[in-house]
């Protein structure tokens, strides 16, 4: 292979690396409802959301959220919470929201959980799971592909 020939080939990877980058992070304009206990998670992933274009809004305390959802079921496009946290797990907060609004899609998102496996947030109606940490292009994904379903 040529110098020219290898030069060509290095720009089409390239260009083909940004347009997988660009491709992974399609933006979008639905409503997030963000739940996790720790503050900076919920300023770090509300922050990254909204780089995305998503309306956010976010929340350490689980009841709260609830609160938030009952009051207008409707105000949100997905919910995205933690799986352990303190007054109310996450696959709680799955249940009651459910009793709500049947089929509202939810993505558990756990650094570990012993109770809680890929396999079984999606028996007991989780739309998505993302293990801790992940990166904005995995997280931008698994919306988009949740959020393009609903």
């Amino acid at each position: 292979m040529d110098i020219s020939e290898q030069k060509r080939l290095e720009n089409q990877i390239r260009k083909t690396q940004r347009m997988e980058a660009m491709e992974t992070l399609i933006p979008g304009n639905e409503r997030i409802l963000f739940v996790d206990d720790e503050k900076s998670i919920v300023k770090i992933e509300s922050y990254t959301l909204k780089s995305l274009g998503y309306k956010v809004e976010s929340t350490t305390s689980p009841v709260e959220a609830l609160h938030l959802f009952c009051s207008k079921p409707d105000r949100f496009d997905l919910v995205i919470t933690d799986l352990e946290m303190p007054e109310l797990t996450g696959d709680k907060l799955l249940e009651e929201i459910l009793k709500i609004r049947p089929g509202m899609p939810v993505i558990f998102s756990t650094g570990f959980s012993e109770k809680i496996n890929r396999e079984k947030a999606g028996e007991i109606g989780a739309a998505g799971y993302l293990e801790k940490p992940y990166n904005k292009g995995e997280l931008a994904r698994l919306v988009r592909k949740v959020l393009g379903e609903k």
